[in-house]
């Protein structure tokens, strides 16, 4: 077993125990907390004294606030000395004020649940809590380190009781060290509900796992864009370069002898290679969708469709790259989806912005098919959610046995 906070190492072997440093994290970790104690009523006397001998002044006005960054300090100091006696970070649940300068962060900091709890955990540490580390400590060594320290102190003391006294000191010290623990391993729990609630802990990793998700978008997208460049730049121009040189050999050729016939085919299939491949860098990154925005590539991906597409897409202007691109590929995969899967004869695409602010763009892929389209058979679907989630959106289909089927994407502006 593998001990995270005191209370859990509690529960190991004594021996075990008494070899780990959990005894004397634990030690650190009330000792530290006398001194910050000490320190926290020092700056609440002096900031009281002043806001009564100055209540009248600026200074006087300034008391009040000074008292809570004094417990916002405090509380960053409690939760960097939790590593003492609990492993797991503890998060800080302040938020960053949205612009900078004092005014903002006192404003921000004042308005925040998570400052008065801090304020309040500052004067019952300053009331209470350091003076229960001192006494708890103090009791429990006094017992233990007065039977040690006797020889030292009376030098008369005769031989047969000064060895079973410092014997007896040294047999009881390790006893000490399980209240010390359970103490430290409670004080802790206290302030971690306090100043670091678990909820607070568990929005810091959904958003942090919200970022780092955000970040492998945007690095597939810079990838994807990678790629299209340089088959555009690279394999593609090299193909039509062949694509020409096998046109220009096929005019000097007779077109009825076999060696005519073997460049006329060798320029068919450059010329085939060169579609395909336009075709592929088009599905990479369509420069279109770069160039004029998401209505104009909706169009082309409609235009090449083997069935008609009706598009109805109007947008205010461009929206964020990766809304953009997220789109585009819902209407590409629903549209080739419609063409292989649904036995339709016509579809419709539509959408545009709503909400207040215009802060989600909305797209919706319809046709008059068989209906009776299943996520799970293989249709790419699945990845397409997938891929509308991770920029925080929602795909809902909706595929009754006779159709209609309907595809819509719900996909954040912002």
């Amino acid at each position: 077993m593998v001990a995270r906070t005191a209370l859990e190492a509690l529960t190991l072997p004594p021996l075990r125990l008494l070899r780990s440093p959990w005894p004397w994290r634990s030690l650190a970790y009330l000792g530290s907390g006398v001194l910050l104690g000490l320190a926290s009523v020092l700056a609440l006397v002096t900031l009281g004294t002043l806001g009564v001998v100055l209540l009248i002044g600026v200074v006087g006005l300034l008391a009040l606030p000074g008292m809570v960054w004094v417990g916002i300090v405090v509380a960053r100091f409690e939760r960097r000395r939790l590593r003492l006696v609990d492993t797991e970070p503890a998060y800080d649940p302040h938020r960053r004020p949205g612009r900078p300068g004092w005014r903002a962060w006192l404003s921000t900091r004042t308005r925040e649940a998570a400052t008065w709890r801090e304020f309040g955990y500052l004067l019952v540490s300053a009331l209470a809590l350091w003076w229960i580390d001192l006494l708890l400590v103090a009791a429990v060594l006094y017992v233990p380190l007065m039977f040690m320290s006797a020889p030292f102190v009376d030098s008369d003391l005769p031989i047969y009781l000064t060895v079973p006294s410092l014997l007896g000191g040294i047999g009881i010290l390790p006893l000490a060290t399980y209240p010390i623990m359970a103490w430290a391993g409670t004080r802790a729990a206290i302030a971690r509900a306090v100043l670091s609630p678990r909820d607070t802990e568990l929005t810091a990793r959904l958003v942090e796992v919200s970022r780092s998700r955000a970040r492998l978008v945007d690095a597939f997208e810079l990838e994807r864009r990678r790629i299209e460049r340089d088959l555009h730049d690279g394999a593609q121009q090299r193909l039509v370069a062949l694509s020409m040189t096998l046109g220009l050999a096929r005019l000097d050729l007779p077109a009825d002898s076999p060696a005519g016939q073997q460049v006329a085919r060798a320029h068919e299939q450059a010329k085939e290679a060169l579609a395909e491949l336009r075709e592929l860098i088009r599905g990479v990154h369509p420069q279109v969708l770069s160039d004029r925005g998401l209505p104009a590539a909706v169009e082309d991906v409609a235009g090449r469709s083997p069935l008609p597409v009706d598009v109805d897409l109007p947008l205010p202007g461009r929206l964020p790259a990766a809304t953009e691109q997220v789109a585009y590929f819902v209407v590409t995969e629903a549209l080739a989806n419609v063409a292989k899967h649904s036995g339709a004869t016509r579809a419709r695409v539509g959408g545009g912005v709503t909400g207040v602010t215009g802060d989600w763009l909305i797209v919706e892929v319809r046709d008059d098919g068989v209906g009776g389209a299943d996520p799970a058979a293989g249709s790419g679907l699945t990845g397409l959610a997938d891929r509308v989630a991770a920029v925080d959106g929602r795909l809902l289909l909706s595929s009754p046995a006779g159709g209609p089927t309907v595809v819509r994407a719900e996909i954040p502006c912002g």
